[in-house]
């Protein structure tokens, strides 16, 4: 379902009564209103009504009747600036998402509600997408929701690890951008729930170059697991890039391409399988835990009002 879509259909339906409204039945029903108590006045001027406060009261009353809105147009157009408001603000400011899956533990659970920054990699058209100006690029480590390449219409949230010209290799469960080992230090285990099955995974603290800036975050590891899958590799644009054997593999991004993987690298469905994201595709940068049911009945709040690392 392409909520923006809904959104922005409602905004103009009701933009529409909001218009004709204020353009040409407000003016209309005031104009009839002015006729209908000028004829009051008059009425009430020959008749010599003693009792000011009574008549005070029923011209208040009948301006009232005759200037109200017609219950269709206060259901739609009374409705207008409000949907305006938030398609503008989830089009170009943040749009919330909620987190369907275990991919990105332990920083991002399921059941999180976030927020994405929907201006952080330039300002584009709403529903389509298309980028009308450029404002800033993706960087190594941003957690980013982009359009899924395989299905367009389905939304991922994954980690950047590799930007376009960048060569990502990932060997025995150590990540290498352009030669660069990036650092991991041991921060003990991590274990959830997976419906009846409970998972224990390494913790580890993994450093990324952002821009210069180093950028640290926690990713969980299954260090039974291989560091690909080869049973869930797929054809995909520019898998000639790529070569891979048990150990893991190595890729080349292509120009205007990004490489993505899940925190919870072992229990992640992502750029390893089904290629490269290209820049069309990214939504925002995800910055903001902004709701989590689990963690506000048991009021803990270790989630809630957390950024995004």
């Amino acid at each position: 379902m392409n909520f923006a879509l809904i959104l922005f259909l409602l905004s103009v339906v009701t933009g529409i009564a909001w218009v004709v409204d204020k353009a040409a039945m407000r003016p209309r029903r005031v104009r009839a209103a002015k006729a209908a108590l000028a004829e009051f006045d008059n009425r009430m001027r020959s008749e010599r009504v003693a009792d000011q406060g009574t008549v005070v009261r029923e011209r208040a009353t009948l301006e009232e009747r005759l200037t109200a809105q017609p219950a269709w147009v206060e259901y739609t157009a009374s409705f207008f600036p409000v949907l305006l408001a938030v398609f503008v603000l989830r089009s170009f400011v943040a749009e919330p998402f909620k987190i369907p899956s275990s991919s990105m533990r332990p920083t991002l659970e399921v059941g999180d509600f976030i927020l994405v920054n929907k201006f952080s990699y330039g300002i584009r058209l709403p529903i389509i997408e298309k980028k009308i100006l450029a404002i800033g690029e993706p960087q190594h480590g941003d957690v980013v929701v982009f359009r899924y390449p395989g299905d367009p219409t389905v939304d991922y949230i994954k980690r950047v690890v590799g930007l376009p010209g960048d060569t990502v290799e990932y060997r025995d469960k150590h990540l290498t951008v352009n030669g660069k080992p990036l650092p991991q230090a041991d921060d003990g285990t991590y274990g959830w729930l997976e419906g009846l099955r409970f998972e224990e995974t390494r913790k580890v603290l993994e450093t990324a170059d952002a821009g210069g800036t180093p950028k640290t975050y926690t990713i969980a590891e299954n260090t039974m697991a291989p560091s690909v899958r080869m049973s869930g590799l797929r054809d995909f644009p520019g898998r000639d890039n790529c070569e891979y054997n048990e150990r893991g593999f190595t890729c080349r991004v292509p120009a205007g391409n990004y490489f993505m993987m899940g925190d919870n690298r072992d229990y992640s469905d992502d750029s390893r399988y089904w290629g490269f994201v290209p820049d069309a595709n990214l939504r925002g940068r995800a910055f903001f835990i902004w709701f989590n049911w689990d963690d506000i009945v048991n009021a803990s709040f270790k989630r809630v009002g957390h950024r995004i690392q």
